[in-house]
């Protein structure tokens, strides 16, 4: 269940890890020379049909495995995670892809699995056994993705530069490719697919730097002879970035995306794009008449004399230390009435959260203290005067937006620090062997987890000298660095970022259901399992 609406601000610490160390045993003595390379994560999805309030489900995808795993509340020294399956491929391909569904008839969970081969192969999850493969593509599956609005609609990304759109229900089995995204839209290997949450729109990027947006139409439920072909998208850019993008995503009816060498997550909007809107028909999608534009769009038609941007860039979060590597994919958790949090882990050891909401809290609180400076009103906090018994502050400072530490003051900032509990857990790094089945896992040792918050709450300002606004230059600087929107191409920090010892690579964050579990998996076949509310469930993490 969700937490108290005062939880709703907490961010994620860092509960456990795990280590899967059952990638290469069963491959051929000459393989095994080169097995340091398969030992990698790829990627993470939670299964999404589990009533309200059930133990979250999640499976991890490597190059020759797959493996499920349940989170359970358990006491701070106990690992949380269960393996409950393990699926190995043993063909020559590597995967890399993943996505849920559930069996039409039974219900039962379906995990699709694709990669270098080209073929998706369909695994019912509770027998551990591949039930169906799903064939037509014409080089290696990238990218997986489930309709919100259909689980037994799937997308696919292709090397072969198409999307190609499955049916897993009943009517379809003799024909499950309902559709083929292709034509001119992209000119080399797809990387990412994201649907719309009313299933009618989908994203589509890759090698190419371009950004496509088709409009799709319903699907019959009866049998089609052949698919559905579409030439051309409804949206089509290569502007937003200038080098190959490895993951998009909607936020509602925005857009988040990622290309290598920029370090940053880029959200940005299509000019006149609603989903409230009727849906345009394939014949509606804006042919590439003129091949010297990179952007075309059905969304803002443009006449000679008409200049509208077709897209507005809005914000851009800043993935540091990404360096020369791709295949990285962030994931933002947003449910109806929750903040919606965005988390991306970069190739130095460090995961990144953003809470979205504490952008328009940290406006609201800039805006009241601006009209209380106006008004004359103190701004200071009461405890600032305690003795004197002042008047209490004309503004409510937000108990998550933390001060700069200040050279004066300094151990007060730390008793501050330690009784926020924001401080370096010790947790546990656990080892899981073998052939699925039971949680623990060998070996032990120190996570190595460090929660490297640069900001302190404190009050009064641990600075001597203030501004207007009642709060030093410092952090009304540090404040705007992480909260202020109002640049769209200056870089904005992450809320907390946690680092982690060692070499580590993030691949792909999965959110939970509910948002009260996030984990980040990468190379070394090493999944990082990150929480919320801990406390209130009697789980505290311990603080060194």
């Amino acid at each position: 269940m969700a937490p108290a609406d005062s939880a709703e601000w907490e961010l994620p610490r860092l509960r456990a890890s795990f280590l899967f160390q059952d990638d290469y045993k069963y491959l051929s003595a000459n393989d095994q020379a080169a097995s340091q390379d398969l030992a990698e994560f790829f990627d993470v999805k939670f299964y999404p049909y589990n009533p309200p309030g059930a133990p979250p489900v999640f499976a991890v995808t490597s190059k020759k495995h797959a493996v499920v795993c349940r989170l359970t509340q358990t006491d701070k020294d106990t690992q949380p995670c269960e393996i409950i399956q393990l699926i190995r491929d043993d063909g020559d391909d590597a995967n890399c892809a993943s996505c849920w569904s559930r069996d039409p008839a039974t219900e039962e969970p379906l995990l699709c699995i694709a990669g270098t081969n080209s073929n998706i192969k369909i695994y019912n999850v509770k027998q551990g056994k591949l039930v169906k493969t799903l064939v037509g593509h014409g080089g290696g599956i990238n990218d997986l993705a489930t309709s919100p609005a259909d689980p037994l609609i799937v997308a696919s990304a292709s090397d072969d530069t198409t999307i190609r759109i499955w049916s897993l229900a009943a009517a379809h089995e003799k024909q499950p490719c309902v559709c083929i995204l292709g034509g001119e839209s992209h000119s080399y290997d797809l990387l990412s697919v994201a649907f719309h949450d009313n299933g009618r729109y989908l994203l589509s990027t890759g090698h190419d730097q371009v950004i496509n947006l088709w409009a799709l139409p319903e699907f019959p439920a009866e049998h089609l002879d052949v698919p559905f072909v579409f030439q051309y998208p409804h949206f089509s850019s290569s502007e937003i970035h200038h080098n190959l993008v490895d993951c998009v995503a909607f936020h509602g009816d925005l857009i988040l995306s990622r290309a290598c060498h920029e370090d940053s997550i880029v959200l940005w909007q299509i000019e006149g794009f609603s989903s409230a809107d009727p849906i345009p028909g394939p014949l509606d999608a804006p042919t590439p008449t003129d091949m010297a534009k990179q952007t075309r769009s059905y969304f803002t038609p443009t006449l000679s004399q008409d200049r509208r941007a077709m897209f507005t860039r809005l914000a851009q979060f800043h993935t540091p230390d990404c360096g020369v590597q791709f295949f990285m994919r962030f994931r933002i958790f947003h449910a109806p009435g929750r903040h919606p949090i965005l988390a991306f882990a970069n190739a130095r050891s460090r995961t990144f959260f953003w809470d979205f909401a504490r952008f328009a809290s940290y406006s609201r609180y800039m805006a009241d203290l601006r009209d209380a400076q106006k008004a004359g009103k103190p701004l200071l906090p009461a405890t600032a005067a305690a003795a004197g018994g002042g008047e209490a502050p004309a503004v409510q400072k937000p108990a998550w937006l933390m001060v700069k530490r200040g050279k004066k003051g300094a151990a007060a900032n730390a008793v501050a620090q330690a009784a926020a509990g924001d401080g370096t857990p010790s947790l546990r790094s656990f080892v899981m062997g073998g052939g699925g089945g039971g949680g623990g896992g060998g070996g032990g040792g120190s996570a190595g987890a460090g929660d490297k918050e640069s900001m302190v709450s404190a009050s009064p300002d641990p600075e001597s000298v203030v501004t207007g606004l009642g709060h030093s230059k410092e952090t009304l600087q540090a404040w705007a660095e992480m909260y202020d929107l109002s640049n769209p191409v200056g870089y904005v920090k992450a809320h907390r970022t946690l680092q982690i010892d060692g070499g580590f690579v993030g691949r792909q964050v999965g959110w939970s259901p509910e948002g009260e579990w996030c984990v980040v998996v990468g190379n070394g076949n090493r999944a990082l399992i990150y929480q919320r509310w801990a406390k209130e469930k009697g789980v505290a993490t311990t603080v060194a």
